[in-house]
């Protein structure tokens, strides 16, 4: 699953190369974290965050019923969370 995570951000950051993920296993949960540059936020958030909404919805189709589910976060290097899987709040 990660790596179709990394296909999609891939589409839409252009640095490519400083964009890190970090991967936590909890007991139900996966939680992916997106670290990257503050040029390349707008492009993976989208508008009114609709990439990374999408983004989430094509991960959460792609899981398997019974798998642990994925939450995803995307940070700005060096910053807080800027955007947050609703469903994690």
């Amino acid at each position: 699953m990660l790596d179709l995570i990394k296909y999609i951000v891939g589409q839409f950051a252009e640095d490519k190369e400083s964009v890190e993920y970090a991967v936590k296993e909890k007991d139900r949960v996966i939680e992916v974290t997106i670290t990257l540059s503050s040029s390349d936020m707008g492009k993976v958030i989208g508008k009114q965050g609709k990439i990374a909404k999408a983004m989430r919805t094509i991960v959460r189709a792609a899981t398997p019923a019974r798998e642990k589910r994925y939450v995803i976060e995307i940070r700005e290097r060096g910053g807080d969370a800027v955007d947050v899987d609703a469903d994690e709040e």
